[in-house]
């Protein structure tokens, strides 16, 4: 009896060390597959690299996305999942260092422009008349094409009123870039003031982008990330290209 039980405890620990194995190997796959692609994967993504007999369950790669998330929280990267899946980013904290490896400066946004984004991402939607009327000053054409260009905008419709205007709204790739899942993460708009922060905190974080796009471009390398800063989550976000009507106040 005593040696049927010792077969059954060493079985159970084999079994046992059989499964950490697996989870080790598959947190290993997870890991090269994110940090070999510069853009946010989902489970979905993640999952169609595997033969379909290796394939493991959704859950299983959602569980290795969590044990890497805890694993890197305190590193140079960080794992975060944002609007359109998971990518690993450098942490926020060392993001000013990171920077000073690139000398030439990045493109200057005006004023204008940041305060427009911002405007779109808590007002959405929201027209370019609207914008004017909050800002008490016209919005130039270039504005909107270059946040057009940067896929960060997006025309969702027009307004039934005479002219039809354009409403607009943010994007997924806008989210992405500020490090957002949601327009859940935006910090509370408490005065129209909180702009000109907002404003400051986007143009650093488009700085500090700018410097690593080039380093990629430069060395031909996936992009590992770009910055964690949350940017004062930059005022914007939205909820979901699928869900962009939803008007923040």
């Amino acid at each position: 009896m005593t040696a049927d039980k010792a077969t059954v405890g060493n079985a159970n620990e084999d079994e046992a060390t059989k499964a950490i194995d697996l989870s080790l190997e598959l947190d290993a796959v997870v890991e090269a597959i994110l940090l070999a692609v510069g853009k946010p994967l989902t489970v979905d993504h993640i999952l169609a690299v595997f033969d379909e007999m290796q394939r493991p369950e959704r859950q299983e790669i959602r569980a290795a996305l969590a044990r890497l998330k805890v694993r890197y929280h305190a590193r140079g990267i960080q794992l975060n999942e944002l609007a359109s899946g998971f990518r690993f980013q450098t942490n926020a904290r060392y993001g000013e260092l990171v920077a000073k490896l690139w000398e030439e400066k990045p493109q200057k946004y005006s004023r204008a422009l940041l305060e427009t984004l911002a405007l779109i991402a808590y007002r959405q939607p929201i027209t370019r008349a609207e914008i004017e009327d909050i800002r008490g000053v016209s919005v130039s054409s270039q504005i909107i094409r270059t946040l057009l260009e940067r896929n960060w905008v997006r025309v969702i419709g027009h307004r039934e009123v005479p002219g039809r205007p354009s409403i607009f709204a943010t994007t997924k790739a806008f989210l992405d870039y500020f490090n957002l899942r949601s327009l859940d993460d935006l910090p509370p708009l408490t005065d129209l003031r909180d702009i000109d922060v907002i404003a400051r905190e986007v143009s650093q974080q488009l700085e500090l982008d700018a410097f690593k796009e080039e380093s990629v471009s430069q060395t031909e390398a996936p992009e590992v990330n770009r910055s964690g800063a949350d940017v004062e989550r930059v005022q914007s976000n939205q909820r979901n290209d699928e869900d962009p009507q939803k008007t923040l106040h």
